[in-house]
């Protein structure tokens, strides 16, 4: 079985595949055509740069895919023909203060508000639940309270994903991403690219952003754990406890841990994919069980989309393609019958 390099995400309606090249999205439009667009990867670091470190590299990665991502989505809209957000009176004037495009300003504007978004329900709420434990048993040392809140925030980000599995427009995007690790299994299966073979194919990938997201999560248990544990040794510890100095650092502490917990999961999920031994099984497994719900069975032409994308990022144009968006005609009021003039 062959392997590639290429991989994907889902949008709106459609598929993103990347390769060592660049990108191709390939969206379904209403009247049922493919919108294609192909861009050539602009910027590529320097093998041995800092940026192409072990562990660096995976927070570059995880920035540049919340970048893209946001990117991504929002021309899959505007080729599906939905209206985008307008820029708010706010953006306009970063925008002017930071000589910024809108788009640009309204890009991290979202990644902000998404961070703080997954600090909020991911870092804040797992602590306010275990205080609200200890208030009512008592308190807990700082490493048992240290684990328990990795699994009140891995309990959250599971709730979190079957809940927006039940979501309609979600559900669908979820379908993409099954067409779109079908497809990839189709190639490293070594099949003909069709929606047929390619419908035959496991939605399951080891690669996959899911299996990510959750060793981000396991790991977070068990870094910010050994931290706590080896902090503990720290002479002086138990006065900073007394004060309650320890809790208020560690807090900080968890989220300034979150580019290191971030790369170190980016290496365990390539050295995982790219292995079969048992540890890189057991590893795998609960990302690829979670990955039931995070992709959905695909439609024929869901797959037909897929491989479009995949087959522009195998085999990209010279130069960027991009799709010319119909301009919408304005509507004209139709004429009126002039009034009769009463009757005298």
């Amino acid at each position: 079985m062959k392997r590639t390099d290429i991989g994907g995400q889902a949008v709106i309606e459609g598929v993103m595949m990347r390769s060592e090249k660049g990108t191709a999205l390939v969206v379904r439009r209403p009247d049922g055509s493919l919108a294609k667009e192909f861009h050539h990867q602009k910027t590529r670091y320097k093998k041995g740069s800092f940026p192409t470190w072990p562990i660096v590299r995976g927070v570059y990665a995880f920035v540049k895919s919340l970048s893209d991502g946001m990117s991504i989505t929002t021309r899959a809209a505007e080729l599906l023909g939905e209206e985008t957000e307008q820029p708010s009176k706010f953006e306009l004037w970063l925008s002017k203060r930071f000589n910024k495009s809108a788009m640009d300003v309204m890009k991290a504007v979202a990644i902000f508000l998404a961070l703080v978004l997954a600090i909020g329900l991911f870092v804040l709420l797992p602590i306010g639940v275990v205080e609200l434990i200890e208030w009512i048993f008592g308190e807990m040392s700082l490493v048992w309270s240290t684990v328990v809140q990795g699994i009140v925030r891995l309990i959250i980000f599971l709730l979190y994903i079957y809940g927006i599995s039940k979501i309609k427009d979600i559900k669908r995007v979820f379908m993409y991403h099954g067409a779109e690790h079908k497809t990839i299994a189709c190639f490293e299966a070594e099949l003909p690219m069709t929606p047929e073979n390619a419908a035959k194919c496991t939605r399951l990938h080891p690669r996959c952003g899911t299996n990510y997201l959750f060793l981000t999560m396991a790991i977070s248990i068990v870094v910010t754990t050994a931290v706590t544990a080896l902090c503990a040794l720290i002479p002086g510890f138990k006065a900073w406890q007394e004060v309650g100095l320890n809790r208020f650092l560690f807090r900080v502490a968890r989220i300034v841990l979150i580019p290191l917990i971030a790369g170190i999961s980016y290496e365990v999920l390539k050295a995982a994919a790219k292995r079969d031994n048992t540890v890189c099984r057991i590893v795998r497994a609960p990302g690829l069980a979670l990955q039931h719900l995070t992709t959905k069975e695909p439609t024929p032409d869901m797959l037909e989309v897929a491989i479009a994308s995949f087959e522009l990022a195998l085999h990209p144009p010279k130069g960027d393609l991009e799709f010319e968006i119909p301009k919408q005609e304005e509507s004209k009021p139709e004429p009126q019958p002039a009034a009769e003039e009463p009757i005298a």
